[in-house]
């Protein structure tokens, strides 16, 4: 079966820890995008779940915050502009 080129830019450190996991499991960086195009073709789709990562606690936290300050805007001090947040001090 003929072969083609396929030419992908990734970052180098990326590519230096893929390239150790697969010659560690004896597969070459062909050979692994190769098996991961035939499982593409196999699910129709991306072989994996692709999905948001979820925030952290901390954000978690501010998003709360801000729901609350939507549902309830007066009992909080509004600020006509950013200089008088930072004139208040």
């Amino acid at each position: 079966m003929p072969t083609t080129n396929i030419n992908v830019r990734v970052d180098s450190a990326l590519k230096q820890e893929a390239e150790t996991l697969f010659n560690d499991l004896g597969l070459s960086m062909s050979s692994a995008i190769t098996m991961f195009l035939r499982s593409a073709i196999n699910h129709d789709g991306i072989p994996f779940e692709i999905k948001r990562p979820a925030p952290n606690a901390e954000t978690r936290a501010a998003l709360d915050e801000y729901e609350e300050m939507k549902r309830n805007p007066d009992g909080y001090k509004r600020y006509e502009s950013f200089d008088d947040v930072l004139n208040e001090g």
